[in-house]
């Protein structure tokens, strides 16, 4: 699967992913709004999963590279939310990327491609977000992208550990028929 923007290709996962991934997963400005930094081993299981899900649905948080320079950023892409939060069943969008490309327009201009791909080839009536109420940085990346907070379904991710101040969750959410408006 490969989706192409202006400056992004969004594909499958390959062997060679596993190590600037890795990275990325180890860098503490990057894994602010998560529970911890990812261990290599967390984190290649990280890659399996991208890959099972990919080849079980057409679609996951794919690898996202700089089309320029042929190089892995991280992943834009969306997966089906797991149970035990709201919308769980839908499409989820996500991305995490490199802190050095940050604030470039990156994350909207792949996330507008995957809700794009979502909407047309998936037949997705809605497509949600979740985040830490923290992370505002990504809030602003989900209102770019046209999507809408849900404050019914904001809640208390159970994945994360009780006393973290990342556990409260905000829901996002955009429907075929207002994508694009």
């Amino acid at each position: 699967m490969i989706i192409e923007t202006d400056r992004l290709v969004l594909r499958s996962w390959l062997e060679r992913d596993r190590d600037p991934f890795a990275a990325l997963n180890a860098d503490p400005e990057v894994m602010r709004y998560f529970p911890d930094i990812q261990r290599r081993d967390v984190s290649d299981a990280s890659v399996d999963k991208r890959m099972a899900h990919d080849k079980e649905h057409g679609f996951c948080f794919w690898a996202a590279d700089l089309k320029e320079a042929n190089e892995f950023i991280g992943f834009i892409g969306m997966e089906i939310a797991h149970q035990g939060i709201p919308g769980a069943g839908l499409p989820e969008i996500g991305w995490r990327l490199r802190k050095d490309i940050w604030g470039k327009g990156l994350a909207p201009e792949g996330a507008r491609a995957c809700l794009a791909y979502a909407f047309s080839a998936l037949k997705a009536s809605e497509v949600i977000s979740i985040t830490s109420e923290n992370n505002v940085p990504s809030m602003r990346v989900m209102e770019k992208i046209g999507m809408h907070r849900d404050h019914d379904n904001d809640f208390d991710h159970p994945d994360v550990p009780d006393e973290s101040p990342i556990k409260p969750h905000v829901l996002y959410r955009i429907s075929a028929d207002t994508f694009g408006r």
